[in-house]
């Protein structure tokens, strides 16, 4: 496969250990776009579960959506200090540990809790996946594999739902989760095996305060949309509250 072939000259990893970083990059990401989207069918079943109402159940989809479009700069920014391999292998690691606490949640509070944790996670992989595919594939195939991860994710949005589905319909919304204990830690292993450790490519002191504001700024102007789409005065109060909080930072 050309993907996999060596060239004189190529930059990056050796065409076998390409591979394996490439399959730990895609593991990760298909897992996190399809726990972004299939479990939203879930969401009445897990309301039935857990003795919750539905309202509150959608921040079983909501608490990962917002944590991950929160903090994904952050790791992006982040990378350039600490290194690839060692933001994907916290990601990696955070998203399949928080995937065991989803799985034993016996309430709906530790589960909407354990999905903020899983979008941290899934964050820290999103934000870096592409730099590591071009940190370990040459020039002349960077065309073709970025091409390829946008079609992965892509793909597995649409096929999200279904798989979501099918599950469902056999086994219990626990199980939702619990693929992702298997997968995650072969791609985790597959990680530290092959993902280089590549130095820190900036020194100077990271933006703390910045980070912090950009994400409270971020996260409120995402809740200050959710709740102009919702009639109500106590809506648009709640609305025109998180608007200027994400003007005021």
């Amino acid at each position: 496969m050309a993907l996999f072939s060596d060239q004189p000259g190529d930059e990056g990893l050796p065409g076998r250990k390409r591979g394996l970083a490439m399959a730990a990059v895609m593991t990760m990401t298909t897992m996190a776009v399809f726990d972004g989207s299939m479990i939203n069918i879930a969401l009445p079943q897990i309301a039935r579960s857990l003795d919750a109402s539905l309202s509150a159940t959608v921040w079983v989809s909501n608490g990962y959506l917002l944590s991950a479009a929160m903090t994904l700069a952050i790791f992006a920014a982040l990378s350039s200090r600490i290194g690839f391999r060692s933001i994907f292998a916290f990601g990696l690691g955070l998203f399949t540990l928080a995937s065991v606490g989803c799985a034993l949640s016996s309430s709906l509070d530790m589960l909407v809790i354990m999905r903020v944790l899983q979008g941290i996670g899934g964050a820290a992989t999103l934000s870096i996946g592409p730099a590591i595919l071009r940190s370990v594939f040459p020039n002349r195939l960077l065309g073709r594999i970025l091409g390829l991860n946008a079609l992965l994710i892509g793909t597995s949005t649409a096929i999200a739902p279904i798989l979501g589905g099918t599950i469902l319909s056999t086994l219990s919304w626990q199980w939702l989760f619990a693929i992702n204990i298997p997968l995650g830690i072969i791609a985790l292993l597959l990680t530290l095996r092959v993902i280089p450790n590549n130095p820190a490519l900036k020194r100077e002191p990271f933006d703390y305060a910045g980070a912090l504001l950009s994400a409270v700024a971020l996260g409120a102007l995402i809740m200050a949309a959710d709740a102009f789409t919702h009639p109500g005065n106590g809506d648009l109060t709640t609305a025109v509250i998180f608007a200027s909080i994400a003007i005021l930072t």
